[in-house]
């Protein structure tokens, strides 16, 4: 096993121990994972505090942004085509066209919401 090297720096009569938290890969994180992040700030603290400490933020929160955005797609696709919402109607009526995807999106975003971000 093997054994930490702890140094110490002198303040005042105390030696205080030199913790670091090892550098963690850069990662890209979207909304998703930001609004997941403010959850578990906000209301599951132990579980944040834990990830954070054991440099595990990082990862946790770019797997849940990529669960959230691949299951936003998705939705957003199978709701379009069930709704028959093609390049047909975007062309003929734009104003439609947004008015229906929009609804979409936002239907897409609450279930990614519920499913996914605020669990």
């Amino acid at each position: 096993m093997k054994e930490l090297q702890l140094t110490y720096t002198q303040q005042g009569d105390y030696l205080l121990p030199d913790l670091k938290i090892p550098k963690q890969p850069k990662v890209e994180i979207g909304v998703f994972g930001q609004r997941h992040k403010r959850y578990l700030k906000e209301h599951h603290r132990l579980i944040y505090f834990n990830l954070l400490t054991s440099c595990k933020i990082a990862a946790y929160l770019a797997d849940i942004d990529s669960q959230a955005n691949e299951m936003y797609n998705l939705l957003v696709r199978q709701l379009s085509e069930k709704g028959n919402i093609t390049e047909q109607l975007k062309a003929e009526n734009p104003m439609e066209w947004t008015r229906k995807m929009n609804a979409i999106r936002l239907t897409a975003a609450e279930i990614v919401n519920r499913e996914i971000i605020y669990t």
